[in-house]
C-alpha cells in the first residue's frame, strides 16, 4: 500500500507584540546608522519599515516574492551605484541594514523573528565601526533592549505588557551582564589591528589636507569633533601664540596651494629665544603630518622634521597618537635665507592681474621697505570693507581678484591666500601655513582642547634680519578669531554654538571623552600586556590572560548561580500571592484545610462563591500553569498573577 505524503505542519504566526518589538529594534538600528548612510537610502528604508508595520496590522502574512525580489535587486544596485562596489565599511554597512529591513517583509514565524533578532544585533554593532565614543557605545548597548525584549515576548505564557514595561527585564539583564563584559574587555586577548582593517582615508575626521583652496575649509570649520588635546609643562602660551603648524605650502597654481614634501634637506635654521615643552594627543587623521606648536625645535620619536619645520610621522595616524616635543615661541626662523631662492616668489602666469598690479604698485610706492608693504596689505583688509564669514560668495577663475575687489568676504583661507599672493607680487617671499589656532583651555583637566573647527590658515613672510615672520591677515579683519576662537569669530552665524553655558558644558564633557579615549578606546594590546604590572608581572602573555579569563568567568557564573538559588529559596512570589489569596478567602470563612491542595481548595472556594466562580477559576488556572508548566515561570506572568490577586475582593457568602 502506498502511503499518502505527509502534510506540512502549519507554522504558527508570531504575535503582534513580538513583531512590533522586532520592528522597533530595526528602527533603532536604522536611526543610529542614519548619519553614515545616504539620506535617500535612510528615507527609503524608513518608509519600507513603516509600510510593513502598517501592512501587517491590517493583515498578517508574508509580502509576496514579486515585491521582495525587485526590492532586493534595487537595493544592491543602489549601493553599487553610490559607493562603486559592495566591499568596504560604508557600502557593507548600507547593504547589511537594507537587507535587515527587507527581512521584516518575510517575518511571520517564530523562526523568522529569532533570525531577525540575530541580524539586528549584528547590524547594530556596525555603528561602532564609525564612532567608538562613550555616547555611541551607550546608545548601541541600549539598542539591544528591543532585541532582548523580542526574545522574551516569544516565550510561552507571556502576559501582555506595554512596550516600556517589556524593556525593563532586558535592561536588568544588561546591567547584570556588565561585570562579565568588563572582565572580557580586560582579559580577552587583543589583536594588533581591527579585523575589518584600517578605516578608509575618506573617513578621516581631521580634514587638514596637503592642498588648500579658498573655501575648502568650510566643512572642517563646522566640525565640532576634537582634533587633539595639548598639555603643557607649566603655564600655557597666550591665545595669540597658540598656532599649531601642519603644512607649509609653497606652490600656487592659480586655484589653490599645495605642500611639497622635501625629505632630503635638513630643517631650516632656527634661533630660539624662548621655548615651551608640551605633549599632544592627536586623534586619528589617517595622514602622516603631526601638528606642532609653531615652531618645533625637534621631532618626536617615530617622526622626522622636513625642511620647512613640518613634522611627519613614519606611518599614517590611524589611531590616537601621543607625542612629546618642544617648540619655540620666540625665535628667528631661517634668517640666512638664500637671496637667490625663487621658490617663495613664484606665481602662475595669466591669473589675477588686478591683484598683481596692486602688489607691484606697493613696491613702487614703498621701495625696499618690505615691512611697510606688509602693513599696507593688513590695512587694506582692516579698512577696505572686508567681512569674515563662513558662507562666502563663490569665486571665479581669477579668485584673488574676485575676492579683493568684488566679494570682499571669506574666512582664513581667503585672507591668507590673498595676502600671500599680494606679497609675492610685491617681491616679498611668502608662503601659506595651515594647521590649528586657538582652542579651549579646560581648567578642570588642565589641557588645551583643539577641535576640527579650530582649523586655520595664515601666512609667513621673509624679512631681512628677522627671517620668516608669522602674519595672520584674518586677525586684521576679525581679531576675535585669534583672541577668542573660531566660534566667536563666526558671530551670529554660530550664535547658538558659542554661548557661555554651552561652551562650559562642552569643555567639562570633554573630560569624560578624554577619559574614555584613554581608558577604553586606547586600551590596546600593549596596555593589556602591562595590565598586571602593579602585581609584579611586567608582561602578561596570552596564556595568562586566558587563565585569568577562565577563572573570572567561572567565579562570575558561580556567584550568579548562588544568588539565583538563594533568591529562589528565600522568596517565592507565587507562594506569597497564594497566601494572600488564602487570607482574603479566610475572611469569608473559606479556610484552607490541612493537606488540601491548592487546586482542590480554590475549586471549593469557587463553589462557595458562585458570583466569583469565573474569576476564581481563572486564578486557579493561572497559578497551576505558572507553578507546574515551567521550570522557571516568566517574571512578567508572575507579576500579572500577583496583581490579579491584589485586585481580587471576596464578596460575602449569602447564608
Amino acid at each position: 500500500m502506498s502511503q499518502r505524503p505527509a502534510r506540512p505542519v502549519p507554522v504558527a504566526a508570531v504575535g503582534q507584540r513580538s513583531f512590533d518589538l522586532l520592528g522597533l529594534g530595526m528602527a533603532f538600528v536604522l536611526a543610529v546608522n542614519a548619519a553614515h548612510l545616504p539620506w535617500w537610502l535612510s528615507l527609503a528604508l524608513a518608509f519600507a519599515l513603516g509600510w510593513r508595520w502598517w501592512q501587517r496590522r491590517q493583515r498578517a502574512g508574508r509580502v509576496p516574492g514579486w515585491i521582495k525580489l525587485p526590492l532586493l535587486a534595487l537595493l544592491t544596485l543602489a549601493v553599487i551605484v553610490h559607493y562603486g562596489n559592495l566591499f568596504g565599511r560604508a557600502p557593507g554597512t548600507a547593504l547589511a541594514i537594507g537587507l535587515l529591513i527587507l527581512k521584516l517583509l518575510e517575518t511571520e514565524s517564530h523562526r523568522d523573528v529569532r533570525v531577525g533578532v540575530g541580524f539586528t544585533c549584528f547590524t547594530l554593532m556596525t555603528a561602532l565601526l564609525f564612532d567608538q565614543g562613550m555616547v555611541s557605545t551607550v546608545v548601541v548597548a541600549l539598542g539591544l533592549l528591543p532585541a532582548l525584549a523580542t526574545l522574551r515576548a516569544l516565550e510561552p505564557a507571556q502576559a501582555p505588557a506595554s512596550v516600556p514595561r517589556s524593556l525593563l527585564s532586558p535592561l536588568a539583564l544588561l546591567v547584570a551582564a556588565l561585570p562579565l563584559a568588563l572582565l572580557a574587555f580586560l582579559l580577552v586577548p587583543r589583536l594588533s589591528s581591527p579585523l575589518w582593517g584600517a578605516p578608509s582615508r575618506d573617513q578621516a575626521r581631521s580634514g587638514l589636507s596637503d592642498r588648500m583652496s579658498p573655501g575648502g575649509f568650510t566643512e572642517l570649520l563646522t566640525d565640532d569633533h576634537p582634533a587633539m588635546r595639548v598639555s603643557f609643562d607649566g603655564a600655557p602660551p597666550p591665545p595669540d601664540q597658540r598656532y599649531f603648524r601642519a603644512y607649509v605650502m609653497a606652490r600656487y597654481d592659480g586655484v589653490g596651494w599645495s605642500y611639497r614634501d622635501v625629505a632630503n634637506l635638513p630643517p631650516a635654521a632656527l634661533d630660539v629665544a624662548q621655548a615651551v615643552k608640551y605633549r599632544i594627543t592627536l586623534l586619528p587623521t589617517h595622514r602622516h603630518v603631526l601638528p606642532t606648536l609653531d615652531v618645533p625645535i625637534d621631532a618626536p620619536a617615530g617622526a622626522s622634521m622636513r625642511r620647512d619645520r613640518v613634522v611627519m610621522a613614519a606611518r599614517p595616524v590611524d589611531d590616537a597618537l601621543t607625542y612629546t616635543l618642544s617648540s619655540a615661541t620666540q625665535y628667528q626662523l631661517e634668517p640666512g635665507l638664500d637671496e637667490h631662492q625663487r621658490r617663495w616668489l613664484q606665481l602662475p602666469a595669466g591669473f589675477n592681474p588686478r591683484t598683481l598690479a596692486l602688489g607691484q604698485s606697493w613696491r613702487q610706492r614703498y621701495g625696499n621697505d618690505d615691512a611697510a608693504i606688509v602693513r599696507a596689505a593688513l590695512a587694506l583688509f582692516h579698512d577696505g570693507g572686508f567681512r569674515y564669514t563662513l558662507a562666502p560668495a563663490p569665486l571665479g577663475r581669477d579668485a584673488m581678484d574676485d575676492f579683493l575687489f568684488d566679494t570682499r568676504e571669506g574666512f582664513c583661507e581667503h585672507y591668507s591666500s590673498a595676502f600671500t599672493v599680494l606679497m609675492r607680487a610685491a617681491g616679498i617671499r611668502a608662503r601659506v601655513v595651515t594647521g590649528y589656532q586657538g582652542g579651549y583651555w579646560n581648567k578642570l583637566g588642565d589641557y588645551l582642547l583643539v577641535r576640527n573647527s579650530d582649523a586655520h590658515a595664515w601666512s609667513e613672510v621673509w624679512l631681512a634680519g628677522r627671517g620668516w615672520v608669522r602674519v595672520d591677515p584674518t586677525a586684521a579683519v576679525r581679531p576675535e578669531r585669534v583672541s577668542l576662537g573660531a566660534a566667536v569669530a563666526a558671530g551670529d552665524q554660530l550664535d547658538w554654538y558659542h554661548g557661555d553655558w554651552l561652551q562650559g558644558f562642552r569643555n567639562r564633557w570633554d573630560i569624560v571623552n578624554r577619559w574614555w579615549d584613554q581608558a577604553v578606546t586606547g586600551f590596546d594590546a600593549l596596555r593589556q600586556r602591562s595590565l598586571l604590572t602593579p602585581f609584579g608581572i611586567r608582561d602578561t602573555d596570552t596564556t595568562t590572560l586566558g587563565v585569568l579569563l577562565a577563572i573570572g568567568t567561572t567565579l562570575f557564573i558561580a556567584i550568579g548561580l548562588a544568588w539565583a538559588l538563594l533568591r529562589r529559596q528565600s522568596r517565592d512570589p507565587l507562594r506569597e500571592a497564594l497566601r494572600e489569596l488564602e487570607r482574603k478567602l479566610a475572611h469569608q470563612r473559606i479556610a484552607r484545610r490541612v493537606g488540601e491542595g491548592p487546586q482542590h481548595y480554590l475549586s471549593r472556594a469557587a463553589r462557595t462563591l458562585p458570583s466569583q466562580r469565573e474569576e476564581l477559576m481563572k486564578l486557579t488556572k493561572c497559578y497551576l500553569d505558572l507553578r507546574y508548566a515551567h521550570d522557571e515561570p516568566p517574571t512578567e506572568s508572575v507579576h500579572a498573577f500577583r496583581r490579579a490577586v491584589r485586585d481580587f475582593r471576596a464578596k460575602n457568602v449569602v447564608q
